[in-house]
This record gives structure tokens, sequence and C-alpha cells, in this order.
């Protein structure tokens, strides 16, 4: 088993160039977000988000999240017009994925495979965005929700026992709250949620 914990407000910086030197060499973490626990790796790790898969149990036309710690990371990524980067800057950071049309910059295993679109994620999580910030770039992610579970799992002491031995860390810190992120679908032009979650909805109403 391994994980450190990171202070939730100071995150430490020593222990924070672990978790980033970890996913420079290619490695798996479970981190904790705004929404419960996520399971991520660097973008374009093939092996990673095929563990990721099997962790989940999940089939090949799983959907991963850009883990973002602003929109400057975005770059290249993803196509935003000035209504989606309005929508978008009033909700973030927050408990949000929003589906996007992705760029040929995006690696082909992240994009839906029919309508080339990625989730993008920018968390109101201190640890979260310390490390993706250091890191330097968006994580692939996915929500840390078990098969035959509904929720997210919320606590790292319970992922390390848990998953411990198939990723190669569990950042141990405190999440937002027990509830996956509110998904907003840009894909085809106007916003959509299509699913109601931690995130407030009351902006579409």
């Amino acid at each position: 088993m391994s994980y450190i914990e990171l202070h939730p407000e100071n995150p430490q910086a020593r222990l924070v160039n672990t978790v980033v030197d970890l996913l420079e060499r290619g490695g798996i973490i479970a981190l904790p977000t705004d929404s419960g626990y996520a399971i991520a790796t660097k973008i374009g790790n093939k092996s990673g988000m095929d563990t990721i898969r099997a962790v989940r149990k999940l089939d090949e036309k799983h959907n991963f999240s850009l883990l973002c710690h602003s929109f400057a990371q975005l770059g290249e990524l993803v196509i935003v017009d000035n209504h989606e980067f309005r929508t978008m800057k009033a909700l973030t950071p927050g408990p949000y994925t929003f589906i996007l049309r992705g760029t040929k910059e995006v690696p082909r295993v992240m994009l839906n495979k029919k309508k080339h679109t990625v989730g993008v994620r920018i968390p109101d999580h201190v640890i979260t965005q310390t490390i993706v910030e250091a890191l330097g770039e968006p994580l692939a992610c996915s929500t840390l929700i078990m098969p035959g579970e509904t929720e997210p799992l919320t606590d790292g002491f319970d992922v390390d026992e848990r998953i411990g031995h198939q990723v190669d860390l569990v950042v141990v810190g405190p999440v937002g709250v027990a509830e996956p992120t509110t998904v907003i679908d840009f894909a085809g032009g106007d916003a959509v949620v299509a699913r109601v979650g931690a995130g407030d909805i009351s902006l579409f109403d």
C-alpha cells in the first residue's frame, strides 16, 4: 500500500513534487477532488488508461475527462466558443464536467469516437489544483466509482485499502462532496444538462 497525506490548504511542495515525478514516469494516482475521488494518469498514457478501466471494470467506450488547473491549460485541446467560455467561466472552478469538441491534439483514446468530444473538469479543490498546476498539463481522469456502486469513493484510506494495490499512489485528503460532477454537454451547440450532480444547475433554468 502506498499513500501520502497532503495538507488540504497548503499542500507540501516536497510531496507534491513526489506526485508529479510519479505521473511524469507514467504512474497512476487516486486523488481527492471537489466531487469525490478520481483516478488519473498523464494524457496519452494508454497503459495507464487501460489500468483505470480495469480498476473500474469499464469498456473501451468509456470517456476520460481532462482534469485541468485553469482554462490556460486547455490550450489547443478543445474548441470553445464565446458562449461556452462565458458559461464555463461562471461555473468554474467547481464540480462540473463540460463536454466539448476536442481537437487533434487530444489523444484519440480520450475522444468520444462518434462525436469527437472530451470532458473537461476544473475542480474547486486545492490539492487537485496544486498537483495539476505543478505538472503543467491536464490529467486524464475518471471519477472513482467502483463496479456495482453509484457514488464516488470519498475517503483516502478506504481508497488505499480497496485499490492501493492497483495504482501507484493514493493521495489522501478531504473531498468536497460525495457526489459525481454535474455534466454540461456543449456538443450540440447549446448547453444541455446531461447529468445533475454536485454542481448547481440554476444557471440553466
